[in-house]
């Protein structure tokens, strides 16, 4: 007789979204940052701003979206860069805002003040 307890097999959770997440159109990003829809859906095709096809086939949009699109606008506007520049700078500052959000949480300390 064993007296070890039975052996169970893994437990996998499962989550289930009580209310389905918001998006935003392609018309309601392209109002709310003043863009021409074929602009929005280039900078899809280039990846600087990140949609999903919904059931219908429709562009859809995180809400974060037009935030996205600001910046992509500021850098190509203040720093006259191509879009492909624009790709490379994003996903750097993204790195950085990573980086630095680690450091927060280890306590870190840094004289230099935040680069974003």
């Amino acid at each position: 007789m064993s007296t070890h307890p039975p052996k169970s097999a893994p437990t996998t959770s499962a989550h289930y979204a009580l209310v389905p997440a918001r998006t935003l159109t392609l018309e309601t990003v392209a109002g709310r940052t003043g863009l021409h829809p074929e602009l929005v859906r280039r900078f899809v095709a280039l990846g600087l701003v990140d949609a999903r096809r919904d059931a219908a086939g429709r562009l859809v949009f995180p809400l974060t979206a037009p935030a996205t699109l600001a910046r992509v606008e500021r850098l190509r506007t203040g720093l006259c860069l191509n879009y492909a520049s624009i790709g490379l700078v994003l996903d750097l500052l993204d790195r950085i805002a990573r980086l630095e959000a680690a450091l927060r949480r280890t306590g870190a300390r840094s004289d230099q003040p935040p680069w974003t």
